[in-house]
């Protein structure tokens, strides 16, 4: 399934690049496709989905430069 290839992914870019891939996985959602046809932000277009909450989360760990 999809999911499990991305997961395979991740895993890989991991392996490859150690220490230099944040935790955070931003995951595919409607709403995070949608906010750019209305000319929106994901955080202003639909702020509790799950694309603007992991977005809110990467940015925490780019500014204490936090990676797995």
């Amino acid at each position: 399934s999809r999911t499990n290839l991305s997961r395979q992914v991740v895993e890989e870019v991991r392996r490859y690049f150690p220490g230099k891939v944040f935790r955070t996985i931003v995951p595919r959602n409607v709403r995070l496709s949608e906010a750019p046809s209305y000319g929106q932000p994901i955080t202003a277009y639909a702020p509790k989905s799950p694309g603007a909450m992991a977005y809110k989360v990467l940015t925490a760990e780019l500014i204490k430069g936090d990676k797995s």
